[in-house]
């Protein structure tokens, strides 16, 4: 049974009515911050360590983690929404918003969507439009400390308007494309936009499902 399956199957959570505004349907809320991804945790020497900006560009970029710290800096305080069903207020990421981060790095997009890579083969595609905002934030710091291993360090991608397998970790591309294809979760089973107050959850059905699976995952 894959993910999306799993979630189908568990119980439904009930909206605090108070929270109704802010709490997308179907979530629980939590103080804790539940530790999910794919594959091994990626060990990096930040010496090595590079961003490859590339594809529908007028110019391909590759850049090391002291030119993304020297760019603008900027702190975001902002509601996570995970699509196994819990959600985090108040969190504090800093770093480069995106906006800023094509112009100082000279980017100019020549496409309406990306394909944003993570190490191990990972992927999630997003619309332009989707990062093009003021709450979009590659993110190297958490509650004003570098970001965990476990959590995406050294560079994490944090796009809070959607569910958060669609907020990177481990970024090390940024690819422009034509085309709106699915990355890896979202060709096993997951919408390929994922808006958690319209609750899309999973491809081909709007269905009111939950996932209290987090709850026995690894805590920071």
């Amino acid at each position: 049974m894959n993910k999306a399956d799993r979630i189908k199957r568990m119980k439904v959570p009930a909206v605090d009515p108070a929270l109704a505004k802010r709490l997308p349907p179907g979530q629980v809320l939590t103080e804790r911050f539940p530790i999910l991804h794919e594959g091994e945790v990626p060990v990096y020497d930040l010496q090595t360590w590079t961003l490859r900006v590339f594809g529908e560009v007028e110019r391909e970029v590759t850049l090391g983690y002291e030119e993304i710290r020297a760019m603008p800096q900027s702190v975001l305080t902002c509601d996570i929404h995970c699509v196994t069903r819990w959600s985090r207020f108040d969190n504090r990421f800093e770093g480069v918003r995106f906006r800023d981060f094509l112009k100082a790095a000279g980017i100019v997009p020549k496409s309406d969507y990306v394909m944003l890579h993570g190490d191990h083969g990972y992927t999630a595609n997003l619309a332009l439009s989707d990062l093009d905002r003021d709450d979009v934030l590659l993110a190297h710091s958490f509650d004003g400390e570098p970001l965990t291993d476990k959590h995406g360090w050294p560079l994490r991608m944090i796009v809070p308007h959607l569910y958060f397998w669609k907020s990177v970790k481990w970024l090390r591309g940024i690819e422009f494309t034509n085309e709106n294809k699915p990355g890896f979760w979202e060709q096993n089973g997951f919408h390929l936009n994922g808006d958690p107050f319209r609750e899309e959850r999973f491809s081909g059905e709007a269905l009111p499902i939950p996932e209290d699976e987090w709850e026995k995952k690894e805590f920071d």
